[in-house]
């Protein structure tokens, strides 16, 4: 089970930490992802990061700009977001998988478990 929290609203140019708690199964090999979706789009990749090594990749879009992070001992996923922009309002989910990690885009069929999502929005 993953359970989201830390979203919220904030103006342009705030920053935001988003949570994620992992529980009910070990993630040890697994690779854990932030995707978002705002209203109308499709579900897209933000940031992948290996539970074990803790090796991180980020869709251009936020590079320099969103950190993922995470703390085993309270397997929590965090996902600190700065600089926010109007376009990175949306719905934000993190998920737990087992494909190998790589330095690309990942695709939400690479992850078999999902969060509820939490909301982030921004104003200009």
């Amino acid at each position: 089970q993953l359970v989201e929290s830390g979203g919220g609203l904030v103006q342009a140019g705030e920053s935001l930490r988003l949570s994620c708690v992992a529980s009910g199964r070990t993630f040890r090999g697994y690779v854990m992802a932030w995707f978002r979706q705002a209203p109308g789009n499709q579900r897209e990749f933000v940031a992948a990061i290996s539970w074990i090594g803790g090796t991180t990749y980020y869709t251009r879009a936020v590079r320099g700009r969103f950190s993922a992070s995470r703390e085993i001992t309270k397997n929590t996923l965090y996902l600190q977001m700065n600089t926010l922009k109007p376009e990175d309002a949306a719905l934000y989910y993190c998920a737990a998988g087992s494909p190998e990690f790589r330095y690309n885009d990942y695709d939400p069929t690479d992850f078999d478990s999902w969060g509820q999502g939490t909301q982030v929005t921004v104003s200009s």
